[in-house]
């Protein structure tokens, strides 16, 4: 800031202080999100030419690759800042298709190069009250006036608010002092006075110059900074948008965005909104205020990725939701083999920007779970075809995770993740077969951090589902909860559990929390409708459902269930329905279950030749791959044969199927509870009353 000239720019009410970054409209100060604020000062720098977008996009973001419709989301503030409306063009001309104008009449000054040190500048302003030049009533005059000496916090407000239209000095009898904050002082009227006084030493005005403008700017800078840290105490990280060429290199933007969600979700008095609720921003253009009102945040953290070779730059800002000015932004130029540290340190920003106190030396989250860049990459990779879902994405997954292990052995997250693709049924692979893998990563993670939330979670996931170890389970999940209370995936799955011991009000209640926590998740709003429907809430039940595919109207899940609820209502119909719009989009262990559906529907309402065709259909399925035994039980349960029933369930006990953990709560069992086979099997499971 040493040799940046100082330049003032007057239009109409307005004022721009281009060395303060400060907007006024007759001295009240006007927020403006900061590349609106360049957006203006480059168009009153080019006042009366036309501007293209090009030049204007190079020039607010240098270095960067970004979108017009940032430049157009920024005009659109800008104008709103100026309270230009749609029809009223004063100060801005758009044309279409090549750029803007700006078109008001415009007054500009220029002042001297500023001082690089604030206590350099405030020790300048001691040594004049020290030793007075000639001229000592004048000086100290436009030493008040301009707001940098004070005789006590009212009289510098009067004196400020008088100073254009007053000659008088200080009060009789003030004492004078290096006033700390005082943005509204005029270094033109201070300039203009100063060469009036004859007496006035050239270096008393060379040192008021200085001293006006850097006090100011500090001042200025030390109250933003101050204003940031009041009541930001929650987050969203939006998915940073992938600006490379290389669409391969989509894991990286996605990895950074979700390595700074779960660093920042270690923090006290953070509430950080989880992956799958900002991730439903991806890929689109959104206002941050819009995104912080859906979520419930007060700040909203955005950027882009751009990977050439070796090059990586990232572009990171922090704005804040209430008014939607910058409270932090930054440009990191790196390598490749930088990744890790870059992560740490956009983290450590950010807790210090907003001023959190934190754990340990209060420097922000710092944890490393390794320090092996190549296996850092690996597992960004592996946790971007995660969250995809699909068999063949966790397939991809399972080998980026155990490369990552591969490339450090003591990676604890990597085992954590490798757990995760074991751990959910949509991986298809018989449970015999990715239950044991499951466990056996989640434990290797657990002892090489005990602190790793996720690993609990799905380690009690596996006690729950396959070993029928409740306790063991319950232990888990609370262990889970205790490390990281926001971990939204642990309040989710510890309600199943308690929806399987009973406990159907907490069951929801604890669902509600994971709600909150991700309110954007489709699988975690399923599950929340899960608990009405096992609490026998049909009505809350069916209402939820239809909430989840609100989200997403493809959810698989959700239109396997919303048919169960109308079913138990009695609304065949509409069950009907639900069941054909759910088979085309399933495939896999989702597919069977929407073909046990629909066969269980079909022998319930009396038809008994298409609940057949459907038996049959799973049947030949399951000499094929893995088809769940409760699949097949269900629809001879409709049909009330119950001895294949049993035959069948004694298959899925066998195969160890997921789905056997909620049996005891499964209204569609109903038929087949008064059996002593059907109490038999609930103590197998480790169910019974």
């Amino acid at each position: 800031m040493g040799d940046t000239p100082m330049h003032i720019y007057q239009f109409g009410p307005f004022r721009v202080d281009a060395l303060r970054r400060l907007l006024l409209r007759e001295a009240n100060e006007v927020r403006l999100p900061a590349k609106a604020f360049e957006i203006l000062l480059v168009l009153l720098e080019e006042k009366g030419r036309l501007v293209d977008k090009d030049e204007l996009m190079r020039r607010v973001w240098p270095d960067a690759v970004v979108e017009e419709n940032n430049l157009t989301v920024n005009m659109s503030a800008l104008r709103k800042s100026l309270g230009e409306s749609p029809r009223d063009h004063r100060y801005l001309v758009t044309v279409p298709g090549r750029g803007y104008q700006f078109v008001a009449d415009v007054r500009k000054d220029c002042g001297e190069p500023i001082a690089k040190n604030e206590e350099e500048a405030k020790q300048i302003v001691a040594e004049v009250i020290a030793e007075p030049a000639n001229g000592d009533s004048e000086v100290k005059h436009l030493l008040l006036n301009g707001g940098l000496l004070e005789s006590g916090p009212a009289q510098v407000a009067a004196a400020q608010t008088n100073a254009a239209a007053s000659n008088r000095g200080p009060q009789a009898g003030s004492s004078l002092g290096v006033a700390d904050v005082h943005t509204t002082s005029s270094a033109e009227y201070i300039v203009g006075e100063i060469k009036r006084h004859k007496h006035g030493a050239l270096s008393v005005l060379a040192a008021l110059l200085a001293t006006t403008m850097i006090v100011a700017y500090f001042a200025y800078s030390r109250h933003s900074a101050g204003s940031d840290k009041t009541g930001i105490s929650s987050i969203a990280v939006l998915p940073f948008a992938n600006k490379s060429d290389d669409p391969n290199a989509e894991y990286l933007s996605d990895g950074i965005s979700e390595s700074l969600i779960n660093s920042l979700s270690q923090l006290p008095g953070l509430r950080v909104i989880a992956r799958s609720s900002t991730f439903k921003y991806k890929g689109k253009d959104v206002d941050p205020q819009e995104v912080a009102n859906a979520l419930g945040v007060e700040a909203v953290l955005t950027g882009r990725v751009l990977q050439r070779g070796d090059g990586l730059i990232i572009n990171v800002e922090l704005v804040n939701a209430s008014d939607k000015t910058q409270m932090w932004g930054e440009q990191y130029d790196r390598k490749m083999s930088d990744l890790l540290a870059i992560q740490r340190e956009i983290a450590h920003e950010i807790v210090e920007k907003l001023k959190l106190k934190v754990s340990g030396e209060g420097k922000g989250p710092a944890k490393h779970y390794t320090e092996s860049n190549e296996a850092y990459q690996l597992y960004l990779k592996g946790r971007f075809y995660w969250n995809k879902r699909t068999a063949e994405a966790l397939k991809k997954s399972i080998e980026y995770f155990n490369q990552a292990i591969d490339k450090d052995p003591r990676f604890a997250l990597a085992y954590a993740g490798l757990a995760d693709c074991y751990v959910v049924p949509a991986n298809r692979l018989p449970p015999r077969e990715a239950m044991p893998k499951a466990k056996e990563a989640a434990m290797r993670a657990v002892e090489l951090d005990d602190t790793l939330a996720e690993a609990h979670a799905s380690l009690a996931r596996v006690f729950a589902a396959y070993d029928w170890d409740w306790t063991s389970a319950e232990k888990e999940y609370k262990r889970a909860i205790e490390l990281n209370p926001r971990y939204a995936v642990a309040h989710q799955w510890y309600g199943g559990y308690l929806a399987v011991m009973g406990h159907s009000d907490e069951a929801i209640a604890e669902r509600k929390r994971a709600v909150e926590l991700e309110p954007l998740s489709p699988i975690i709003n399923f599950e929340l409708g899960l608990a009405f429907y096992y609490a026998r809430d049909y009505d809350h039940a069916i209402e939820q459902f239809q909430k989840t595919l609100e989200l997403d109207q493809n959810f698989p899940a959700a239109h396997n269930f919303l048919p169960a609820a109308y079913e138990q209502k009695g609304m065949y119909n509409e069950a009907l329905a639900e069941f054909k719009k759910a088979i085309p989009l399933t495939r896999g262990s989702e597919w069977t279950l929407s073909r046990a559906g629909l066969g269980y529907l079909y022998a319930v309402t009396g038809k008994k030749s298409e609940a057949r065709t459907v038996l049959n259909e799973l049947k030949q399925a399951s000499k094929q791959e893995y088809v769940p035994g409760t699949s097949i039980a269900f629809i001879y349960a409709g049909l009330g044969e119950k001895d294949q029933a049993f035959a069948w369930l004694d298959k899925g006990y066998e195969q160890r199927v997921f789905q056997l953990q909620w049996i005891k709560l499964e209204p569609r069992w109903d038929s087949l509870r008064s059996d002593p086979r059907f109490r038999d099997l609930l103590r197998r499971l480790g169910l019974a009353p």
